[in-house]
Formats: structure tokens, sequence, C-alpha cells
């Protein structure tokens, strides 16, 4: 350990990986996962999803354009850790507002930078996500390892980091009004929304049932969001209470909290699917998608054999379920991101079809 190290990661199983602080100081403990995206490291830092997890970037410099106000994917960003090969805190941007040590700070999240990050990575590929400790370096390591032992993950996530009360985003030509269930969601799936002339409602994660039917949507749409899909049981209950009486479109979080209103099974990955390059088939056209994704659990092939539900797409890299859908109640969901942000933009269809559904009418306002 070199001497003027002053952070360090501390994984469970007991390996340890030195570093820098920037951002905010103090110690947690959080799920460590990677994401291997290029670009977009400010969405990735207010994206919801990424609540209680130390996300460890694979592209090693980071921070070299800043921080811009019109890129934030949420108002309050709520990740817990950012690790980074090399950060810089001088940025080289006309639209950068702030650096991203100074928003890291402001938010409580921490930062550690100097690690090395290709040991680290394949270490959580070849081991899987774990929980770790990001502390100061002169903790020692048995003390991390009792904290760790005895610290749990929360599983109120969804809670947490969804709206109180509801949110009106008007578009400037409405044709549809969708109801948007909030469990994380990202910013940028209402501006695509609004672009294509919905004005959204946006509601909180518990809404039930009979209070989205009062407010008579053309459509239900069911936002990302962090943690295990069985812990907002009441989501998946308002869903399977909704299911055929409206179009219905769900993203990531929101296509396992579809799949489990219809009786499938989700499991959780070896170490999640993050980052802006994997390649999905849509079995309907047989083209390939490359796609933006964020998530760390999956549906189980197997459970949807008891289910109305028909895969339409596959990850290529895993052959996981990417996509599902019920022609007879008007429903469909992905597991990755068409919105991008960051990321490629191939899937921004799918919000088409969903305009298309609505106009199509299916049985809403019932």
């Amino acid at each position: 350990m070199a001497i003027n190290f002053n952070r360090k990661i501390l994984l469970e199983d007991g390996q340890e990986y030195y570093g820098y602080g920037f951002g905010a100081s103090g110690d947690k403990v959080l799920e460590i996962v990677f994401n291997t995206s290029m670009v977009g490291y400010q969405e990735i830092l207010s994206d919801p999803s990424y609540t209680d997890q130390a996300v460890v970037m694979t592209y090693p410099l980071i921070g070299n354009y800043g921080m811009a106000e019109e890129d934030y994917e949420s108002a309050h960003p709520s990740i817990g850790a950012l690790i980074v090969r090399e950060y810089n805190d001088e940025p080289s941007n006309f639209r950068s507002a702030a650096t991203l040590g100074e928003v890291m700070k402001k938010y409580g999240i921490v930062g550690v930078c100097g690690v090395d990050t290709r040991k680290l990575n394949r270490s959580i590929r070849d081991f899987g996500s774990r929980r770790a400790l990001v502390t100061d370096a002169a903790t020692p390591r048995e003390k991390g390892l009792q904290l760790l032992k005895e610290s749990s993950l929360p599983t109120d996530a969804v809670s947490r980091v969804s709206r109180k009360t509801p949110e009106e985003f008007p578009a400037e030509q409405a044709c549809f009004h969708v109801t948007a269930i909030d469990c994380g969601m990202k910013q940028n799936i209402v501006r695509s929304l609004n672009k294509r002339g919905c004005s959204v409602t946006v509601v909180p994660w518990d809404t039930t049932s009979e209070t989205i039917r009062s407010l008579q949507p053309d459509g239900v749409f069911i936002s990302n969001g962090p943690g295990d899909p069985t812990d907002v049981p009441q989501t998946i209950e308002t869903i399977r209470q909704l299911l055929g009486t409206v179009p219905i479109f769900g993203i990531c979080l929101g296509h396992q909290i579809i799949s489990l209103a219809y009786g499938a099974r989700t499991y959780k990955l070896k170490f999640g699917h993050r980052g802006g390059n994997h390649p999905v088939k849509n079995l309907d056209t047989g083209k390939i998608e490359i796609t933006s994704q964020n998530h760390s659990y999956a549906v189980d092939t197997d459970s949807m054999r008891h289910t109305p539900l028909q895969v339409t797409h596959v990850n290529l890299l895993d052959q996981t379920i990417e996509g599902v859908k019920c022609e007879k109640d008007h429903v469909f969901s992905v597991q990755y991101h068409p919105e991008s942000a960051p990321g490629p933009q191939d899937s921004a269809y799918l919000f088409d079809r969903f305009i298309h559904m609505m106009e199509e009418g299916g049985t809403h306002h019932a």
C-alpha cells in the first residue's frame, strides 16, 4: 500500500483496493457493480436505479467534461459511490456548470480514484456482485470485515427514490395522457413521452389501481428503479389489477414487475448488465439492437411457460429475456433502456409502439 492512499474499498471476501478520495467522505456499505459505458457518467450518477450501489467505471477517465444542468436524470442523485481509475477535476466543456466531485460532495456521494479498476472489474465479473465497504485507508481489515458481516443492504430503495406526490408533465400538443408509475424513473423517459405528444402524470410507486383508473389514462407506464422487484409487492398488485384494462408499457424494473404480475419469476444475475453496448435480438424482426442496460435481476425463462406472455427480445450475450408482450391485454415491456441517456438509440421505436397501442385504444378508460 502506497503511503499516500487515503481511501480503500474492502470486499466481503477480504479483497482490498486502495485509492484517493474525491466527492463526499465517510464510510458506506454498498453493493459493488460495474458499468462499461464510455460516456454518460452524469446520467449514471443521477440514475435512481443505482441507489445503494458502488459503481466501478470500466472507462479509465471520468470527470473530463464536467456536469451540465440539462443532463441530470433525477433531481437528487442517490447512487452510493463512484469508483474510477483517473478522475479529472478540471473539466473542459462550455456546458459544464460544476465538477463531478463538487456534485458528489453536494449529494453525499463518496468517490475513490486511482483504483486498479481493471483488476476490480475482473473480480466482479469472475466472482459476482458483492457487498463492499468504502472506507478510510487506515481502517483495519478485520474491523471492516466485521462491519460488512453485520451489515445488510436495505430493501426500501424504491420507496426512497420515488416521488411522494403526483407531478404533471404536459406536452405542447398532447394527444394522449399517460400515467407513469415512478419506481425511480429517469427524466429522459418523460422527455421521450412528451416529445411524442403524451402528457404525463407521474405518480408514486405505491399508487393504487383505483387511483390510476380515476386519472383516466390512455396508457400506463412503469419505470425503471433500484433493487429486487419482489421488494415492491404493492406495485405488482397494482399492475395485476390493471392488466387488460389499459395499454401498459414497462422498462427495466417495470418489465420485471409486469412479468411478476403475470405469474413469472425473477432471479438475481451474477454481476448484472450495466453499459451501453449490450446486443439484443428482436425476435419479431430478427434485427439486433445495441442497447443501454442497468439491472441486477432477470425474468426466469422456465417460469414464462405458465403465463400468457410471449418473449419478444433476447440478450445475445447470455440469452436472458429482454422483452415480453401480451397482445390480448395490450401489454409489453423491455429489460433495457430505449430512452438511453446514456447509450445508443436503436430502441426508441418502442415508445412509438406504445403510442400505436394507445391509438388502437385497447380497452382503455375501463
